[in-house]
């Protein structure tokens, strides 16, 4: 199998060919490719080095799969490209999430949704909406949503290797010269992450409210969200108050949640993002039934933003769509040319 990876040397680039290492995903030959300045540097990966190239047609020549985590204007640019070439996408930008014609996918909750690829594009959710669904996609499952409310807690990497420079540098003393944060972040909470519009909601606050109606198939869901940018290099914490359509239990949400893939409960110690960086899975705990209104139950959900909010999520779509059944590579570059 041949499979680019755009972004190749990004935060999030350098942990999908980790990760892709790490779960043993077959592969012939990479194509790493980079904006033009990393063009030429060598990648080790597998034993090898690989040469970074430039986005090019011809990179994505014979590509039966292209990882793309390179920003929404290089994915527009180019995911038509790769997917004209014969190659599935799978995006990890905001870029295409909410085009109708392309699936946005979480595998623990909607993977039938990435077999409908008209486009030859598959979207990867925002981090924070990643690991906040499939917590949720267990409470629907059991006692069905109504609203939800949320706070978010995410660290810097969330805003890339920009990110966790600013921070390290602001940490040892100096000033952040690159930082794509509006003001300093060591010490500090930031209440802004994207542009903010008119009525006072932030992009990533947006994101989240349709991304999670997409994904849960929801698509009246009431959801809000205020997302933060703390002074944590990897690992993004979600608060929620889930109102359902009845009460539920704290031993009935805990195996509702223990049946759900993907998600482990955490009682005590509460979990943090210290716990779940450099792991898969996503954690959830401080279960508490609301006092004044027993159909709301109060969660905490951890994760690690560049594996399971991105990377991850990102190779496990890959995974399902290399065994989807009776496809050879050949098939699957064919399907997604007619596409």
């Amino acid at each position: 199998m041949r499979v680019a990876v755009l972004g190749a040397t990004g935060a999030v680039g350098r942990t999908m060919l980790e990760v892709l290492e790490e779960r043993g995903f077959h592969i012939d030959e990479l194509v790493p490719l980079a904006s033009e300045r990393s063009a030429g540097n060598r990648l080790a990966w597998r034993g090898r080095e690989w040469i970074v190239r430039s986005p090019t047609a011809r990179a994505f020549e014979a590509c039966d799969i292209a990882l793309f985590s390179a920003g929404a204007a290089r994915s527009r640019e180019w995911a038509p490209v790769a997917a004209a070439e014969g190659a599935i996408v799978i995006d990890n930008s905001s870029a295409w999430r909410m085009d109708p014609d392309v699936p946005l996918v979480v595998p623990e909750v909607n993977p039938t949704a990435a077999a409908d690829r008209p486009k030859g594009i598959i979207a990867n959710p925002n981090c924070s909406t990643i690991q906040l669904v499939v917590a949720l996609k267990a409470l629907d499952h059991a006692a069905g949503l109504v609203r939800v409310v949320a706070t978010t807690f995410q660290s810097v990497s969330g805003a890339g290797q920009r990110g966790i420079d600013a921070l390290r540098a602001e940490r040892a003393g100096g000033a952040a010269h690159d930082s794509p944060f509006r003001t300093r972040i060591d010490g500090n909470v930031i209440p802004y992450i994207g542009a903010r519009d008119a009525d006072g909601w932030n992009e990533e606050e947006r994101k989240m409210r349709a991304e999670s109606r997409k994904i849960l198939g929801v698509p009246a869901l009431e959801l809000t969200a205020t997302c933060v940018r703390v002074p944590v290099e990897v690992g993004h914490a979600v608060s929620a108050a889930v109102e359902l359509s009845r009460p539920l239990g704290l031993a009935e949400a805990r195996a509702a949640f223990g049946a759900m893939p993907g998600l482990t409960v955490v009682d005590d110690p509460d979990p943090t993002p210290l716990d779940v960086a450099g792991r898969d899975e996503v954690r959830v705990g401080r279960l508490r039934i609301d006092p004044d209104r027993p159909n709301v139950l109060h969660i905490w959900v951890v994760a690690d933003n560049l594996r399971k909010g991105a990377a991850t999520n990102a190779v496990q779509i890959a995974e399902q769509v290399a065994a989807e059944p009776a496809r050879g590579e050949a098939d699957i570059s064919a399907s997604n040319a007619r596409g």
